[in-house]
């Protein structure tokens, strides 16, 4: 799965929403991310958003729905699947 750079990690865990678009870019080049692990692991606690953003940005996301148990209950979650190519927009 993806991973960030555990001192970038640990500097540029910032709430400011640029630098949670920087975070969740920088996964998906490597990888796909669920909903769940978006708040988890990035501390990005409304993912859709940021992906809407990187989306208008010009960044080519797709969704794919799919269901995670929790331990507490199954829910339906997104899983953002970031496409190879070029920007369409400004990132």
């Amino acid at each position: 799965m993806g991973k960030l750079n555990t001192t970038q990690a640990q500097e540029d865990f910032s709430i400011n929403l640029e630098s949670q678009r920087t975070r969740l870019l920088a996964w998906l080049q490597t990888a796909t991310i669920t909903t769940l692990q978006a708040r988890k692991r990035l501390d990005i606690l409304h993912p859709a958003a940021r992906v809407q953003e990187l989306r208008e940005a010009g960044h080519k996301i797709v969704t794919h729905w799919t269901t995670a148990d929790t331990g507490k209950g199954k829910h339906r979650v997104a899983r953002y699947v970031l496409l190879p190519g070029e920007c369409d927009g400004q990132p």
